[in-house]
């Protein structure tokens, strides 16, 4: 039976404003869900991804089929047909491998088609507040002359733009589903989870408003089972400023979960968090800590080398 390796992760608490929605006149809008019957703020999967994927350029010594440049404000490509993965020897590059991919050209007959496609190994969720957003705008104002295009008339240097922003004070959870060795290269799983437990900022518009998106706690299941159950387990109930996992608990008591399955990273080790985790027996130590005991678990249940 394959090994699974799942996760869940929860930010440290912080105010998000820039993954944005549609604006709304010149209000910058959060996006945001119906969650079990109250507006949340939410941060796509492809935000995630993205994200992961810059970490995965600096990390790798080959870097990513497909990296962004900064400078032109668009994708670079070392693959772009992916010709990689047309033989089993094929170079072939992490993202690729962990993300997945799709190349569909137009038909060059009628009732032909081109496609090719590889579904991601490793899977994201979207990352969803930890909190109900109540509906909190800042007024903004850009200074005189910043933005020349948001101003009409012979005095659009003279005077400062008005803008309004959604914001939510918030934490953010998500998860993952990673299977090693459905992926050219298994060892590229250690890669993926040492970037996630290392992801910093996800989503903006430019650099106004800073988020940080690294797991102030997170709970890891290796198993054969095919079924995650540990996402979204993290919950609050004092407006975000702890976090309790009265779900996950309860799967370790209906047997649905095994402890021995379970290992769990927090960044205090004087929270109420840390607490409940160790006072059910789970081994419990910090982030980075967590993550290297998954990476060498890992590695010896399916064999590749541990990162150093």
């Amino acid at each position: 039976m394959s090994l699974h390796v799942y996760a869940n992760f929860v930010t440290p608490h912080g105010t998000a404003a820039n993954n944005r929605a549609e604006t709304d006149g010149n209000i910058t809008t959060l996006q945001k869900i119906l969650w079990l019957g109250q507006p949340h703020s939410t941060v796509s999967a492809e935000a995630i991804r993205f994200s992961l994927r810059r970490r995965l350029a600096d990390l790798e010594d080959s870097g990513t089929n497909r990296r962004w440049n900064e400078t032109e404000r668009t994708n670079s490509w070392e693959d772009p047909e992916f010709r990689g993965w047309d033989t089993d020897s094929g170079k072939t590059y992490i993202d690729d491998d962990l993300l997945g991919y799709m190349r569909a050209e137009a038909a060059k007959t009628e009732g032909t088609t081109s496609t090719k496609v590889r579904r991601a190994v490793l899977e994201l969720t979207r990352a969803v507040s930890l909190t109900p957003w109540n509906g909190d705008v800042t007024f903004n104002a850009a200074s005189p002359g910043a933005t020349p295009a948001a101003v009409r008339g012979k005095d659009k240097f003279k005077h400062p733009v008005p803008y309004g922003c959604e914001m939510h004070a918030t934490r953010y959870q998500y998860g993952m589903s990673l299977t090693p060795e459905s992926l050219r290269e298994k060892s590229r799983a250690a890669s993926a989870i040492e970037a996630l437990c290392h992801l910093g900022t996800v989503a903006g518009n430019q650099g106004r408003f800073l988020y940080d998106f690294s797991p102030d706690a997170v709970v890891f299941r290796l198993t054969h089972d095919p079924a995650p159950r540990i996402l979204y387990c993290f919950e609050s109930n004092d407006h975000g400023k702890t976090v309790s996992v009265d779900q996950l608990l309860a799967r370790l008591d209906s047997g649905d979960i095994q402890i021995e399955e379970l290992i769990c990273g927090v960044s205090d080790f004087e929270s109420p968090l840390y607490q409940q985790l160790k006072n059910r027996g789970l081994e419990t130590m910090g982030v980075k800590a967590a993550c290297a005991s998954v990476l060498d678990r890992m590695s010896k249940l399916i064999g590749i080398e541990a990162q150093p």
